[in-house]
């Protein structure tokens, strides 16, 4: 489990670089909007703790990661903001939203097939190139930097409920076989597709009370209902929590983080539609 003295230390390293994001009412709940941060998603607060962490020399020789597409803008953000290159690996499916945002923060995607990234991801492909690499999710001071939100007017004694597509519903089902499942990705929350991790698996089992899975078509209404009743535009992988509510027994005030909302603009206007 990571201390929440790290999570603080983490927090004030970022503080500059993100924003404190408001809790907005809806019925029920209340949204965490890391949707607004300056990348659209929550991913920004680990890559600056992350990077910052680094030894200066580390640093400037530039910023590699691996990502579906949120960690990727996140890096490519910090990467121009520290004034030092970058460069992603992303699927070559992810949307093109999220390539765009990468390039648009001044980094270069390299787009492989998913089997060639998560192959890439899991022999070390980073070793032989020159940036020094952030591990998307299982980096610790990445970590610890996401766990900033929490200290935002959010309670430390919580339930945490994690929350997945049946359409990628991986940890569930991990969780229930007692390790790794084989399972193809088929769902609009691309943000929670990346692989199984031994480490994570660990640490989600320490951290996380229980799981929710949301069907995939409940997913999907969730994004147009997100629009009309708070005003709030998220990506699939940022509706989940909301879309979660429904199952929710009434009881003690719930927050929902809205994780991010990148979403493709086609795809939006087919939800709206």
């Amino acid at each position: 489990m990571i201390e929440v003295e790290r999570i603080r230390k983490a927090a004030v390293r970022a503080r500059e670089h993100v924003l404190r994001t408001p809790l907005v009412p809806v019925e029920g709940a209340l949204l965490k909007l890391e949707c607004l941060q300056p990348t659209g998603s929550f991913k920004v607060r680990g890559f600056f703790a992350a990077a910052l962490q680094l030894p200066p020399e580390e640093l400037r020789r530039g910023l590699i990661t691996v990502s579906a597409g949120n960690a990727a803008q996140a890096c490519a953000y910090a990467a121009r903001t520290l004034g030092v290159s970058c460069r992603v690996v992303m699927y070559d499916t992810a949307p093109a939203t999220k390539i765009e945002g990468v390039k648009r923060w001044g980094a270069t995607p390299i787009l492989m097939p998913r089997d060639a990234m998560l192959e890439w991801l899991a022999t070390g492909g980073w070793k032989s190139e020159p940036e020094s690499f952030i591990h998307p999710f299982a980096s610790p001071e990445v970590m610890a930097g996401h766990g900033g939100l929490g200290l935002e007017g959010v309670r430390q004694d919580i339930e945490v409920i994690g929350v997945q597509s049946d359409g990628y519903a991986l940890w569930t089902r991990s969780l229930e076989a007692g390790g790794p499942v084989s399972i193809k990705p088929e769902t609009i929350a691309d943000g929670t597709t990346a692989p199984f991790d031994p480490g994570m698996f660990e640490l989600l089992k320490e951290c996380v009370d229980r799981w929710l899975t949301v069907p995939e078509p409940r997913l999907r209404s969730a994004i147009p209902e997100l629009a009309a009743a708070a005003k709030v535009v998220a990506e699939g992988a940022g509706a989940l929590a909301y879309a979660a509510l429904e199952q929710l027994e009434p009881g003690p005030p719930t927050v929902a983080v809205v994780s991010g909302g990148n979403i493709d603009p086609k795809l939006l206007a087919q939800l709206l539609g």
